[in-house]
């Protein structure tokens, strides 16, 4: 083998390893696009889901605070109930 024969060999073999290479490059390129297509949407939907979720919660308060205020005053009634038993109470021993 000859020098100028070697020295088309390795070209050859050069230009074939820069295809490789070019050829990897591409595959992991088009992969990162992908992934940062993915990330990207991953992004606006969790977005979307936390102002949902902020909706939500904020509906749920809203109702939380209706039905505070709509509930029945249990203490006032126990003790008007005690007060008003206590009173028919006395008047049943005053009656006798």
């Amino acid at each position: 083998m000859t020098v100028p024969e070697a020295s088309a060999t390795v070209a050859v073999e050069l230009e074939r390893l820069r295809g490789t290479v070019s050829t990897g490059f591409a595959e992991v390129k088009g992969s990162l696009s992908v992934l940062v297509e993915r990330s990207d949407r991953n992004e606006r939907d969790l977005q979307q889901l936390r102002a949902d979720t902020e909706k939500d919660l904020g509906e749920l308060r809203a109702d939380v605070e209706s039905l505070k205020r709509a509930r029945w005053p249990l203490a006032a009634i126990g003790a008007l109930t005690g007060i008003v038993g206590a009173a028919a109470g006395v008047m049943a021993l005053l009656a006798r």
